[in-house]
């Protein structure tokens, strides 16, 4: 299969759409669609993408990227002469090994549930000695009543460490810090965010790298997770940390960006955002990028998401669309057919009845493949539930710009983290 057939397919799938009513999400969820809804709109989410565009150099963002043959650094609203002369970042980490009451390695029992309703519990747990750490930034939740937030680790914060990263502990350590990410309320005031006040989160979380890498790496492979404003940051750091680095590179088990419109040359593996972090196309191969945004519908023409040079492409400095195509690898089936996904969601966040464990699963409800239409190219999230299944349903929340945006993770985590796990047995026998 070529590259381009393997990375969105335009076929449509017989099983497109809910053969149900789909149930929402209750209001109460762990995501940020609680808040996001309420002041995330897709105005605001522009404006605020174009205020971190005018943040990077203007020779990378007019590539969309660095220039050829250029060695990439990191965007600064701070001239050289001065940030060389300023304080040191302060790191504050929210997930830490070691570090009490650790939101990353919470309890992981699972309840399966069936489209009959039985149930199966899926005992789980941290592992003891990984091989591997997992670094992870997590996407926009703070309800601060700033533009940045501060680094005081909040419930918002706790609950997606737990909902998103917690469970990659079955296969790595995992390292989450905090940053000074723009806020909800900041992306509901975008006339009120200054080029210094976008440039910080990025700071924060360059700081909390270097200081992983000095004090906590010791030589050992990672595997890089983000999603949203999480994975626009790490864009970057892969873009001007890792990528340009062979010593850094050959540690890198995987990265995986979601919602954050990786981009690569029409056709191709690698070569748009990275230069050497090609799409992972099969479950043993290292080094390499998972990157997908979700939807269960083909998305619009204004989608903030699955299209090159739009919408969250704008945060992490990517403004070129000609010849450029989103990454989109399939996590149910990396070499480029359909396969079936394996969500996990905290069972707090779900209507699902009297589950008794901390996770709830639905086995064989979802399916997913890459799709490609015109500018767009996305995971095609299918409910494949029989008639009569009476579990709930991921849908829209926030629109058809936004797709399956706020569940782009859970959506597929038991796969992810059983990717991971494949991976870091292959970075074991490899080294």
């Amino acid at each position: 299969m070529d590259a381009g057939a393997a990375r969105g397919r335009t076929s449509r799938s017989s099983g497109r759409g809910c053969r149900r009513a789909p149930r929402q999400w209750p209001p109460g969820t762990w995501t940020h669609a609680r808040v996001g809804a309420r002041f995330a709109a897709p105005v605001a989410f522009a404006a605020l993408a174009a205020l971190v565009a005018t943040t990077l150099p203007s020779s990378a963002a007019a590539a969309g990227g660095p220039a050829a043959g250029a060695r990439p650094h990191a965007p600064s609203a701070v001239p050289r002469s001065a940030a060389r002369h300023s304080p040191p970042t302060p790191v504050r980490w929210l997930c830490r090994p070691g570090t009490p009451h650790d939101p990353c390695t919470a309890d992981l029992d699972a309840t399966a549930v069936s489209p009959s309703g039985s149930q199966t519990t899926e005992p789980a747990e941290a592992a003891r000695h990984p091989s591997i750490d997992c670094f992870y930034v997590y996407p926009t939740v703070s309800t601060q009543q700033q533009v940045n937030a501060s680094l005081a680790v909040r419930p918002a914060e706790r609950s997606v460490a737990v909902a998103q990263a917690s469970r990659f502990s079955q296969m790595c350590r995992v390292y989450a810090p905090m940053y000074r990410q723009i806020t909800l309320y900041g992306l509901a005031h975008p006339a009120a965010i200054t080029p210094s006040d976008a440039s910080l989160a990025y700071d924060g979380v360059l700081a909390a790298w270097k200081r992983y890498l000095a004090r906590d790496n010791h030589g050992r492979g990672f595997v890089l997770i983000g999603h949203s404003q999480g994975a626009s940051v790490l864009i970057h750091l892969i873009r001007t940390q890792v990528d340009p680095s062979p010593r850094l590179r050959k540690r890198l088990v995987s990265a995986i960006v979601l919602g954050g419109n990786v981009t690569v040359p029409t056709g191709k593996e690698v070569g748009g955002s990275f230069r050497h972090v090609p799409g992972c196309r099969s479950r043993t191969q290292l080094h390499c990028v998972v990157a997908y945004s979700s939807f269960d519908q083909p998305p619009p023409p204004n989608s903030l998401f699955g299209i090159p040079g739009k919408g969250v492409s704008l945060l992490s400095g990517t403004t070129v669309s000609t010849g450029r195509q989103v990454l989109c690898t399939n996590p149910a089936d990396l070499e480029g057919g359909s396969g079936s996904l394996r969500p996990y969601f905290p069972t707090s966040s779900v209507a699902s009845g009297a589950v008794p464990t901390p996770w709830v699963t639905y086995p064989d409800m979802y399916r997913s493949q890459c799709e490609h239409e015109g500018d767009a190219t996305w995971l095609q999230v299918d409910d494949v539930a029989p008639a009569g299944d009476h579990n709930p349903a991921v849908s829209q929340t926030l629109g058809p710009q936004w797709g399956l945006h706020l569940v782009d993770v859970n959506i597929a985590l038991g796969n992810l983290v059983g990717l991971i796990g494949a991976e870091a047995n292959a970075y074991h026998h490899r080294r």
